[in-house]
């Protein structure tokens, strides 16, 4: 593989002080962001994939690059297998004091809280700050006189209820909550689904910014008050009007330097999940409008604009996506399926090395907690790797998956000390995982490719060289999984109950089709 012919597949920056919407193309849910003087911090969402809540920094608001993960492991033992669209909801984070929170709703467990000073380094171990069931989108605040507070909002598939905004004042370590709080807004009437609240204040008026509507067809709402505990004003600031971008809400207003204000936001677009967009936004009469074309001060979002005014211009950059497996440790771009275990992989010679896990061989592929894999970084892309066989021991599988509600995998199967071609194709929500026998394969080599058009469909060819890959297997239709877009990657697994051998992978390379 050619590293030169290697560039990103998603690039925002125009280069001429412009960018376009999306500003990543990348499944970054329920986005939430702060400003610390001339850094740009973001976490997202993460569900029950490990290491969790990715944390992204940025100079100038387009240009984005993951740094770290606020969680190595779910606190909680049945996270070791997959836990489909649980685990870590619409994450938090705010600065106070020289201390960096970041408040997670787990919504079968409670609210939990990790912080550092040092957002780049190692981060506190979560801790509760209510136990509670059913409990979601936190986010804490500080007044000006010391006191603290939580507001929440509530899932009805957990405890019945939803459309509902709560206030909890809390110890402002953020340890606890001080007493049992109060519901301070109903949005049945006219703001109904409403959640992800992040409180904020200005000009003496207490904001919570809230979508409402529903994740696809809703909408950014904003609610306001002289109390914190209201009653509160609403208006919906920011809606789809003529533009492409559906359901644009759940995010983070923040501002630059030098007084701009701008607002970060999600589009659920299905397969790729929830992508990331950046509108301006201005005040009106202490109101916030975001994003364009406003009528009654409510916009709709922006395709191309200029760029924030951070006082410098910063290099172009996105995410890591492609990798040849350099460095020294894995790349932030990986996450596993489930809690991880160290000893699934090494890192040797430019390689990556997975050891073939014990798995029962009933275990659809999907509920398989040892799948190494990556976000779609495009809305259309070819997806090559190498895997090196000969080390692959009886009852070894190995190859790359795609893993969404319908997911499919090319795979690499050794029985009796031959390897033959398989593909398997399910879904999470039945156990009906289909395993379709391909031939055999003849070769300690392989190369396979899948390649994802129209955000669609998926479809695989291999081959001993990268230049004879032939297509093999059915092309199979993407779908959503679970709260989350479709995610790729590599596995090896072992259906022997025996210790497995090993496949070590030369890269993992993302390519324009």
């Amino acid at each position: 593989m050619d590293k030169t012919k290697i560039h990103k597949m998603w690039i925002a920056d125009q280069g001429d002080g412009t960018y376009t919407n999306p500003i990543l193309y990348t499944d970054y849910s329920d986005p939430d962001a702060i400003r610390v003087g001339e850094d740009y911090f973001m976490i997202a969402s993460s569900f029950c994939n490990t290491p969790a809540v990715p944390l992204l920094h940025s100079k100038d608001l387009v240009n984005w690059k993951v740094i770290n993960y606020i969680i190595d492991k779910l606190p909680f033992d049945y996270y070791d297998k997959p836990v489909h669209g649980c685990g870590t909801w619409a994450p938090a984070i705010r600065y106070h004091e020289g201390t960096y929170y970041v408040f997670i709703p787990m919504p079968d467990e409670g609210i939990m809280m990790c912080k550092t000073t040092d957002p780049f380094g190692k981060w506190s171990e979560p801790a509760y700050v209510r136990k509670v069931v059913g409990w979601i989108d936190p986010c804490p605040f500080w007044d000006e006189d010391g006191k603290a507070y939580m507001v929440t909002a509530f899932a009805r598939s957990r405890i019945g209820f939803k459309s509902m905004l709560y206030m909890s004042p809390i110890e402002p370590d953020c340890s606890g909550v001080l007493d049992d709080g109060q519901f301070i807004y109903d949005g049945h009437a006219t703001q109904p689904t409403i959640e992800g609240p992040k409180l904020y204040k200005r000009n003496g008026y207490y904001y919570i910014f809230a979508p409402a509507g529903g994740v696809k067809p809703g909408w950014q709402t904003v609610l306001r008050s002289k109390n914190i505990y209201g009653p509160w004003e609403e208006k919906i600031v920011l809606h789809q009007g003529n533009s492409p971008v559906n359901g644009p809400h759940q995010g983070a207003w923040v501002d630059t330097p030098d007084g701009q204000d701008w607002f970060l936001h999600f589009q659920d677009v299905g397969n790729a999940g929830r992508i990331v967009h950046l509108q301006p936004m201005h005040w009106e009469n202490d109101w916030p409008v975001i994003g364009v074309n406003e009528v009654d001060g409510c916009g709709e979002p922006v395709l191309h604009y200029k760029k924030p005014k951070v006082g410098a211009a910063y290099p172009i950059d996105t995410p890591e996506d492609s990798d040849f497996f350099e460095g020294e440790n894995l790349g932030l771009q990986w996450q596993w399926n489930a809690n991880y275990k160290k000893e699934w992989y090494d890192l040797e010679n430019g390689q990556l090395i997975l050891h073939a896990q014990a798995a029962d061989p009933k275990t659809q592929l999907c509920d398989i907690s040892n799948l190494l894999l990556q976000k779609w970084p495009a809305p259309e892309f070819s997806i090559t790797t190498c895997l090196h066989l000969e080390e692959m021991k009886d009852g070894d599988v190995a190859g790359l998956v795609s893993l969404g509600g319908c997911y499919t995998a090319l795979a690499v199967q050794k029985i009796n000390g031959k390897m033959s071609l398989q593909q398997r194709t399910g879904n999470w929500t039945k156990d009906d995982e289909v395993r379709t026998g391909l031939g055999n394969w003849n070769s300690d080599v392989i190369y396979i490719q899948m390649k994802v058009e129209k955000e669609i469909y998926r479809t695989f060819y291999v081959g001993t060289a990268e230049e004879n890959l032939q297509p093999v297997g059915q092309m199979v239709e993407a779908t959503p999984g679970r709260w989350v877009g479709v995610k790729d990657g590599l596995f090896a697994i072992n259906e022997q109950g025996m210790e497995g051998g090993l496949v070590a992978a030369d890269y993992f390379v993302y390519q324009e089709l």
